[in-house]
């Protein structure tokens, strides 16, 4: 769901990931064609974000974060919201902490969130068993040491989105933590 046109792809550097996204599912849009990204686009794509899921998940916000309004208005339309935790220092967290206090499912795991919404969890198919070694590669090229996404990006030979979406997965999963300055550190 977009707060533009589906045409326009915003902010650019989205391009592969939203080619991704057509690829695998849709683009969605209220706008018509060539609506131009305008502040007040977004929180009513945030309404319809809301309404279309079984839940929102907010993995990091600030404390004025647009992601607490689509939370708000996942409770308003009676859905399910979750929150990963983050560290009491980062101004990151502080949005998640809130939702939290105020009753939002805290969130470790994928796992957290498939019980909650009563999902089954299957078994890992050929294509997680790929994705699994990825994620193995990735979390050898991450190495011990914090690590900014650029420079992981290099050392795995991930384009940046790529590599943004598996390290989103990896840190439900537990194995990475996300730092200030869009560094990223290996758990185990």
């Amino acid at each position: 769901m977009v707060g533009t046109g589906a045409d326009r792809i915003y902010p650019a550097r989205n391009r592969e990931l939203a080619r991704t996204i057509g690829e695998r599912g849709a683009i969605l849009s209220e706008f018509p064609l060539g609506t131009p990204p305008l502040a007040g686009n977004f929180p009513r794509r945030n309404r319809l974000i809301a309404g279309l899921s079984r839940g929102c998940l907010v993995v990091e916000a600030a404390a004025q974060s647009g992601s607490l309004i689509t939370a708000r208005l996942a409770v308003e339309s009676g859905r399910e919201v979750f929150a990963i935790p983050g560290s009491i220092h980062s101004p990151l967290s502080k949005g998640c902490h809130q939702l939290i206090r105020q009753g939002a499912k805290l969130v470790e795991s994928a796992r957290d969130v498939l019980e909650e919404l009563r999902w089954p969890v299957l078994p890992a198919s050929p294509q997680a068993t790929a994705t699994a070694l990825q994620d193995n590669a990735l979390l050898s090229a991450l190495g011990q040491d914090p690590c900014t996404v650029d420079v992981l990006a290099v050392r795995a030979g991930l384009t940046p989105d790529a590599l943004l979406a598996m390290l989103l997965q990896l840190e439900l999963e537990g194995h990475v933590a996300s730092l200030p300055g869009g560094r990223y550190q290996r758990l185990n």
